[in-house]
């Protein structure tokens, strides 16, 4: 960095000192929370599965064997297929979903029955997924009002066994994310919309567009960057479909759609005791994901959109 400009930087930091003494504390909870515990990835290369020497706290470096192993192991693979079938559902539904809605309520002229539908929305995103995962269950249970609805619409004759056939799962997980997202999400796009320029609607109005045109023309095209902003973040999560509501919900009939590496890590962190298979599958998930975001976005960049990083 030449002279001038590092001049120029800490100057620039000097009339905002304010501003970074307040940085403070979050930047020491990201280094404590999510750069401090990256120094367990040591584990992946220690071996584990000697529980003698594991209790003499003896765990000799291994290489790459737990890799090795993580990648023969063909549950594993049944993880990822799972997180990836998972997180691209709950990323398209959850965008649409939230990008929709917000366009509705935005075409909304009564001020008390948008704020009405706004709170009505976003309450469920700070309910415990404990009991979001319980009323799912009374709701798609066999008895429950899902079939009673169904049966008396003569659309099925017998009650779905939602909760017990691995073919429903993911789309199960994808409807409850969003019913408990959807209105959070909202929120952002809501946000970006009310930055509009108000000329731009007026403009639209005098050349003869229709409320439609306007929200296709105006409206879609001031929320893009936004959208492309969550996009990248979003793609960087595509292997974090969740763990909660995976756990909970599932069982052994739809075990071989439920397991995603989250739960594959605690199985084998916590349940096998085998730490360095669990960090080596956590470590593998991280990395994708930093690949996945600045792949995301590069592309991004190369089309002329909004980048993050």
């Amino acid at each position: 960095m030449p002279a001038e400009k590092k001049r120029g930087f800490f100057r620039s930091l000097g009339r905002q000192w304010q501003l970074m003494i307040m940085s403070v504390p979050m930047l020491l909870y990201v280094l404590l929370f999510n750069y401090a515990p990256m120094w367990g990835w040591i584990n992946a290369f220690r071996d584990y599965t000697n529980k003698k020497n594991v209790a003499k706290g003896i765990t000799p470096f291994n290489g790459l064997d737990n890799f090795r192993w993580l990648f023969g192991r063909p549950d594993f693979f049944q993880a990822i297929r799972n997180t990836l079938a998972m997180s691209v559902i709950n990323l398209v539904f959850g965008t649409f979903s939230a990008i929709l809605l917000a366009v509705l309520l935005n075409e909304v002229r009564r001020k008390g029955f948008k704020r009405t539908v706004q709170t009505v929305t976003y309450l469920p995103h700070f309910l415990s997924m404990v009991i979001v995962v319980s009323m799912a269950q009374n709701i798609f249970a066999s008895n429950g009002p899902v079939n009673a609805l169904l049966i008396s619409l003569g659309l099925v004759k017998d009650p779905v066994f939602w909760l017990g056939d691995g073919k429903y799962f993911w789309w199960l997980v994808g409807i409850i994310n969003v019913w408990k997202e959807v209105g959070w999400g909202t929120i952002i796009y809501i946000s970006a919309m009310t930055a509009i320029d108000p000329c731009l609607y007026e403009a639209a109005s005098i050349d003869g567009a229709g409320r439609f045109q306007r929200i296709l023309h105006v409206t879609l095209p001031g929320i893009k960057s936004t959208f492309v902003i969550l996009l990248i973040m979003n793609i960087g999560h595509l292997l974090e479909a969740g763990f909660e509501i995976q756990y909970l919900l599932g069982n052994v009939l739809v075990k071989d759609y439920s397991n995603t590496i989250d739960i594959f890590v605690l199985e084998y962190g916590t349940e096998k005791l085998n730490i360095g298979v669990a960090t080596a599958a956590g470590m593998f998930k991280s990395v994708v994901a930093i690949i996945l975001l600045v792949g995301a976005n590069f592309i991004s960049r190369r089309l002329g959109e909004d980048t993050l990083i």
